[in-house]
């Protein structure tokens, strides 16, 4: 255990952070997750509107920090592909 009083903080606000970024992670793969089901049950409609929702997820995971740009945008376009070749 750390001694040195900027270590405990450290510490503390570590942990605060994983803990947000661990809800932030979780609530962007629920929403794909969605996005996947409705792709596998070939329901067009709601693959679309669960499209929107993670776009919006994985943008605000972006923007926060807890994605870099370029991985939530390549997860945003594998998800779109996905929808799209629904027929």
């Amino acid at each position: 255990m750390a001694n040195i009083k900027s270590a405990k903080k450290r510490i503390l606000v570590t942990e605060t952070r994983a803990a947000r970024n661990k809800s932030i992670r979780s609530a962007v793969k629920t929403s794909i997750k969605k996005v996947e089901a409705a792709v596998a049950a070939n329901d067009k409609a709601a693959a679309q509107a669960a499209l929107v929702a993670a776009t919006s997820e994985i943008s605000k995971a972006a923007s926060k920090g807890v994605y870099h740009k370029n991985n939530a945008a390549r997860k945003v376009s594998r998800l779109t592909k996905a929808v799209n070749k629904i027929a």
